[in-house]
């Protein structure tokens, strides 16, 4: 598979099931950070999922979670002093952050503010901003991948197919990302399981 169409994302979705239909359901509805709280939490959230498998950075987020909500040092619950330090940093600057985020007139904007934050970087700013309701693509080694393939980038190859199948850019990518995910394409091959 070089292009991706149309038709084989919808293949791709309907083979998804269940957790496809939650993905964009999920991301079509998705809006900007309303308190300072979900601000942080969504930074945090992302913080510790970097590097890490979704279930285990789940259990870490809501240990990191207790642990502030409790007053206690995240290193206490989470021992990787770089992390842990930015999610204290984050959380004790949260209102700070949103009105900051909320000051920024474009996703531009947006994106520079979020990749200054205490370890978001230039690939993680991607999936902050989409968990804020902006309509980008992260171009993790899948999306990239992908969009290798089809000698673009994964924000052009996203945006392509939303056109076509009537998504958001960021909607597109979730699918694609967790189509990746589970092995109902191949990012490396870009072949799709039958």
């Amino acid at each position: 598979m070089k292009h991706i169409t149309a038709e084989q994302f919808r293949a791709v979705l309907a083979a998804l099931g269940e957790q496809g239909a939650e993905d964009v359901a999920w991301s079509e509805s998705i809006a900007p950070p309303a308190t300072a709280e979900d601000f942080a939490q969504e930074a945090i959230f992302v913080i510790c999922n970097s590097g890490m498998k979704n279930t285990i950075a789940k259990m870490i987020f809501d240990r990191c979670m207790s642990a502030l909500a409790a007053g206690t040092p995240v290193t206490d619950v989470f021992k990787h002093k770089g992390k842990a330090a930015a999610i204290e940093a984050i959380w004790a600057d949260r209102d700070v952050l949103l009105s900051m985020y909320h000051a920024c007139s474009t996703d531009a904007l947006r994106l520079e503010l979020l990749v200054a934050l205490p370890w978001i970087g230039n690939i993680t700013k991607f999936h902050l901003a989409k968990n804020f309701g902006v309509n980008v693509a992260k171009p993790d080694v899948h999306l990239q991948r992908l969009a290798t393939r089809e000698d673009c980038t994964a924000q052009a190859l996203c945006e392509r197919l939303a056109t076509e199948v009537g998504l958001r850019a960021a909607t597109v990518d979730v699918v694609l990302w967790r189509a990746c995910a589970n092995g109902v394409i191949n990012s490396r091959t870009g072949e799709i399981a039958a």
